[in-house]
């Protein structure tokens, strides 16, 4: 077993996962945290989580049309391996056969040739762990949060490079490294696409929705000045 995978695997039973109809759900109670949340910080949060889970299901479906990459980490299965990679993604911690690296170090690693471990784990545990870089090393946000929204819309084109990557890099001898979208005549599968859609279009939707309300900011301090309104200091 690799070095620091078993840890993982002690302590990667939770994962805190969550569905929209749980999130959703009108009879869920509101928790004490949610009232030091503003609503962009809620609908941050439920979009990392939401995005979270997307990234879950594409890790999912890539074990199950290349199983051979779960097994080179000797785990009994790969739902072993996929809670692994969830608490290292959540809980800040890192994947053993990337050397260190993170975020768009570690994308570009997984799916290169120099790389020999498991292929899945390596690129599913980049994305996420790019997407917690992107929002400030946070999976949840609250009223002494800031957000970068540059970092955010960069993440979201980082995403859909990767899902080109995905279905472009080769092997030397011309296979793709991961099998995921595919067109035969048997019928398309483009689910794997369409994950990576759902997540790109939640990081565009906060990006528009940060900027905005930086603006309101500023729009709200002209019009102070303009009507010569002293602004509150309690």
């Amino acid at each position: 077993m690799l070095p620091g995978l078993a840890a993982l695997l002690l302590l990667g039973g939770c994962t805190g996962r969550l569905d929209n109809d749980s999130i959703l759900h009108t009879r869920n109670p509101v928790k004490p945290a949610e009232l030091l949340q503003t609503d962009v910080d809620r609908m941050a949060t439920l979009a990392m989580r939401n995005n979270l889970n997307s990234l879950y299901r594409l890790m999912n479906k890539l074990y199950q049309r290349n199983p051979r990459e779960w097994r080179k980490n000797s785990l009994p299965d790969a739902a072993a391996a996929e809670r692994a990679i969830q608490y290292a993604i959540e809980h800040n911690q890192d994947w053993p056969t990337l050397g260190g690296r993170r975020d768009v170090a570690a994308l570009d690693y997984s799916l290169s040739p120099a790389f020999e471990g498991d292929r899945v784990a390596a690129f599913t545990y980049a994305i996420g762990s790019m997407l917690v870089t992107a929002h400030g090393g946070r999976t949840e946000f609250y009223l002494t949060d800031s957000f970068n929204a540059q970092f955010i819309h960069n993440a979201a084109r980082n995403l859909e490079k990767a899902g080109w990557m995905l279905s472009q890099r080769r092997d030397a001898t011309g296979q793709p490294l991961l099998l995921s979208n595919e067109f035969s005549e048997q019928g398309n599968n483009i689910s794997y696409a369409v994950e990576f859609g759902k997540m790109v279009a939640r990081l565009d939707l906060l990006t528009h929705v940060l900027e905005e309300r930086y603006r309101r900011m500023g729009a709200n301090y002209a019009q102070s000045l303009f009507l010569l309104n002293f602004l509150p200091v309690q």
